[in-house]
């Protein structure tokens, strides 16, 4: 785990896109000419990273990791690149947007901190993919892991407390990415009226508390192009929110507010690992543009 404190002028650029993200070669940050792979955490021992702001915005990237303990990489019979593909790499790029972010650098293979405990380890099998080389995870494996998803609940907790504490209301922006070629590289896509290139997943949240603020972002997020494209977004269509969405309207029910962002791979080829990176920063300044107004929203302090 690291944790430090963001400048207020700081940027995401040069302070982590070599910790997060690496050319093809894996010797850096990538540049804007051409795609590259995301490398997960090559030499990134670290449980996530979180970076403390000012301000009631809270950005997490659940699924962002790629890196898997010594005793789970033994134990998991997956391959590499099926885990990368059901991952949701450089979501944490996109934490940028707001002043306080927890990025996580492991695996949901090894814990998915997106479900509820007894179910953050997988079984045996997961959307039809073998997870396990035996019947399910070594109980000392499942142990371990589970230890480290208390300790992100404990530390979300006390980092959305605090912003509660100072500013009295709080976004959390869960950010996430889907798949959307399931067929193979040169498959169809999945019919885009199933398939908005922005889901956002609000089922567990108080409409009559928090819907002018999920409104304000949607609003927003739709007046934004990528690369020309005119964002498709809509709520509920694919994705409802998972656990931390719940667990923070739960913990937090007239104080925080979670927004479950699942971005479509229309910016990388799903199969590969590669991306483009004008499309990624495309992406980020586009959640960044729908941040402002639904911060407003909130209204009073909160939105100071």
């Amino acid at each position: 785990m690291e944790e430090r404190r963001r400048g207020p002028q700081e940027t995401f650029r040069g302070r982590w896109s070599g910790v997060i993200l690496a050319n093809p070669q894996g010797r850096g940050p990538p540049g804007r000419g051409g795609p590259f792979r995301c490398a997960g955490e090559p030499v990134n021992h670290r449980l996530w990273t979180l970076e403390r702001g000012e301000g009631p915005l809270v950005a997490v990237a659940l699924h962002h990791g790629h890196a898997v303990r010594p005793d789970v990489a033994d134990a998991l019979a997956i391959d590499p690149a099926d885990r990368l593909r059901e991952e949701d790499p450089y979501t944490g790029l996109w934490t940028a947007v707001a002043p306080t972010r927890l990025v996580v650098h492991r695996s949901r293979f090894e814990v998915d901190m997106n479900r509820p405990r007894h179910e953050a380890v997988y079984d045996r099998e997961v959307w039809g993919l073998t997870v396990w080389k035996g019947a399910g995870p070594p109980p000392d494996v499942r142990e371990r892991s589970l230890r480290q998803y208390d300790a992100f609940y404990e530390t979300l907790e006390a980092v959305v407390r605090d912003r509660v504490r100072r500013h009295g209301r709080v976004v959390v922006l869960d950010l996430h990415s889907y798949n959307h070629r399931r067929g193979g590289p040169w498959g169809p896509e999945a019919d885009p009226a199933d398939n908005p290139d922005v889901n956002l997943g609000t089922g567990s949240l108080d409409r009559e508390r928090w819907g002018g603020v999920a409104d304000a972002f949607v609003h927003a997020l739709r007046g934004r192009t990528v690369l020309g494209r005119r964002l498709d977004v809509r709520e509920n269509v694919r994705f409802q929110g998972g656990w931390l969405s719940l667990w923070v309207h739960r913990t937090f029910p007239t104080s925080a507010c979670a927004l479950a962002v699942d971005v479509k791979k229309f910016f990388m080829d799903e199969w590969s690992g590669r991306a483009e990176p004008d499309a990624l920063h495309a992406i980020r300044d586009a959640l960044g543009g729908a941040v402002r107004p639904a911060m407003e929203a909130l209204g009073g302090r909160e939105a100071a």
